[in-house]
């Protein structure tokens, strides 16, 4: 006679009593296979497969009312947290781990943990959202170093024993792991890496130096990603980058040349243009150019000596001189046109930078100024903008789609000044227009030459005759003649 099962293996007992179908129900569903996943190589339907695992789990309820009382309750304690091992409500119950216990957890109200990678099988919570919210506050704290990642989870709360990595490494995370094995901002992976080297260096380091760190090519490309970034600032006169946070390091004060002209006249009162750009100079140094173009900001003028002051004080605005106008852009009465290059910048999504002789012909002679223009149908509205140092005018990238136009094309951009509407068109020339450019023709085929009707007579003649019949010539005659 069989010995009696302990009480703690109860679950392999009623996994017993099913039959082999409603276990490999049973079995397929706590892997996370759909309806018709299971169903197919047992040929049923969807809705059978949900009819058997509905009747399973009625009969594993019954089973265990009458086996544990307060079952339901203990499952939901040890679930109360953001998330926990099917192994923690074996132990709470004091039963082995089984794939039972899915369908009991189920029938408890609890649910796996929803993460970007979908439900997190094996886990189980009574709040299955506060798993995604935790590691949302962890990508919040990237970027961090691979042997900090242990460190950052406790921080952002979440439950040892999770499968961290795997999760992070999904193609919906917003992390991704950085050739140097650190966790970094999937769309700022450049800036991310960059700010764990200088972290990590401990000094400055100059553009050329965070090329490989940031997989960039050039060093512009570093310097204007790095400008962008609050992180970051820039040491003049080296030119080499740190981190804002550093107090050990003398980082200019002035975000901006701009910032530190007007910091310069504010301070000292009206000064002759020489002895500002040396002032300046001293504390935020940059080219001359720059420094002239700073002038142009709505916070600095000329008084009527000459002298630059501030706008507030009194003095008169500078305005930009006319620039010479570009063969890009005509103007016919109220109408201004100017023809864009599409390049990969258009196609991004990105500002487009545009001749200053626009903003100026706009009346938009000061910094910063913009005006807007509205457009047909539902697009945004385009705004040309005026900076210091270069004029700009908004986004064409969904002008660029629904035009289907390709990197090479133009696009013909239409102002009209006297009601602020604009149009935007495709501008090639049809002929060598890059998107409507013909597929390379195949090669002709050459084709056999086929005999002339006086030909195809004699041929006829002989094969009738018991001649000789030539291939592809005619008609063949009957057989036997």
């Amino acid at each position: 006679m069989e010995a009696e099962r302990p009480m703690d293996e109860w679950l392999i007992t009623v996994w017993e009593v099913f039959d082999d179908r409603e276990r490999a129900v049973v079995a397929g569903r706590s892997k996370g296979r759909t309806l018709d996943e299971v169903g197919a190589p047992l040929g049923l339907s969807r809705e059978r497969v949900r009819q058997i695992q509905s009747g399973t789990r009625k009969r594993l309820v019954v089973m265990a009312d009458m086996v544990q009382d307060s079952w339901r309750e203990k499952l939901l304690t040890a679930g109360a947290g953001m998330a926990s091992p099917r192994g923690a409500f074996a132990a709470a119950l004091g039963v082995v781990d089984h794939v039972l216990l899915d369908e009991l957890l189920t029938a408890a109200g609890l649910a796996a943990p929803r993460t970007w990678a979908g439900p997190l099988r094996g886990w189980w919570s009574t709040d299955p959202g506060a798993l995604g919210d935790a590691l949302r506050r962890l990508v919040d704290a990237a970027p961090f170093r691979g042997d900090d990642l242990g460190r950052a989870a406790s921080e952002a709360g979440l439950p040892t024993g999770l499968p961290l990595c795997r999760l992070l490494s999904h193609s919906e995370s917003r992390l991704a792991l950085s050739p140097g094995g650190h966790w970094v901002r999937r769309k700022a992976r450049g800036r991310d890496a960059a700010y764990l080297w200088l972290l990590e260096t401990g000094r400055p380091c100059r553009a050329d130096e965070l090329l490989v760190p940031m997989a960039t090519t050039t060093a512009a490309a570093v310097r204007e990603a790095l400008r962008r970034d609050d992180r970051f600032r820039q040491i003049r006169p080296e030119g080499t980058w740190a981190l804002a946070e550093w107090t050990h390091v003398r980082v200019s004060s002035y975000a901006s040349a701009v910032e530190a002209m007007v910091s310069v006249v504010a301070e000292s009162g009206p000064l002759s243009r020489a002895r500002l750009f040396a002032r300046v100079t001293e504390l935020y140094p940059v080219t001359p150019w720059r420094l002239k173009q700073c002038l142009l900001s709505d916070q600095l003028g000329e008084t009527h000596d000459g002298l630059v002051d501030l706008v507030s004080r009194g003095a008169r605005p500078f305005e930009e001189e006319e620039p010479v106008q570009p063969d890009t852009i005509v103007v016919e009465g109220e109408v201004l046109g100017m023809r864009i290059p599409v390049n990969g910048d258009i196609l991004r999504g990105s500002g487009v930078n545009v001749n200053t002789w626009l903003t100026w012909r706009l009346g938009l002679r000061r910094a910063p100024m913009s005006r807007t223009f509205t457009t047909p149908g539902d697009h945004s509205p385009l705004v040309v903008r005026r900076g210091t140092s270069s004029a700009q005018i908004s986004s064409l990238r969904r002008h660029a789609l629904e035009l289907e136009v390709v990197d090479g094309c133009v696009l013909a951009v239409l102002l009209r000044l006297d009601d602020g509407t604009a149009r935007v068109g495709h501008g090639c020339v049809p002929e060598i227009c890059p998107a409507r450019r013909p597929p390379a023709a195949a090669p002709p085929r050459r084709r056999r030459r086929m005999p002339s009707r006086h030909r195809r007579r004699e041929f006829r003649a002989q094969g009738d005759a018991g001649g000789w019949w030539p291939r592809g010539g005619g008609c063949r005659p009957a057989c036997g003649t």
